[in-house]
Formats: C-alpha cells, structure tokens, sequence
C-alpha cells in the first residue's frame, strides 16, 4: 500500500483525516471508513519511521564497548 507515495504525503493525508473526524461533522458511515482509512495510514508511517530507525543505527557510528 502506497509505495509509491511519501511519508510526507502519507502524514498529510492521515492530518486531514483527524480534522475531519475532529469536527464531527461527517456522517457515521464515512467517519467509519475515515477512521479506517486512519489506521492504514498510522500503521504505514510508523512502518517507514521503524524501518528508518534501522537505517540510521545502521549507518551510525558505534562507540567503542557499546
């Protein structure tokens, strides 16, 4: 699921999500299907964000008796 898209892009789309259900103006079924939606998004960008982590220890400099 959007791999082709940007954290950056992925983080824009779950931030208007959050308004919207924030303002409480959207009917049930849709709320659902935002809420939804949300949670794809969240898992996504903390699926980058771990697999970044990973990286950057990777590429880190280790100290010596670490």
């Amino acid at each position: 699921m959007s791999e082709d898209r940007s954290f950056e892009d992925l983080q824009r789309e779950l931030e208007e999500i959050v308004t919207r259900l924030e303002r409480g103006d959207v009917p049930v079924d849709d709320a659902i299907a935002l809420f939804r939606r949300g949670e794809e998004l969240y898992r996504t960008c903390v699926e980058r964000l771990q697999g970044a982590e990973l990286r950057i220890e990777e590429l880190a400099p280790t100290e010596p008796g670490t």
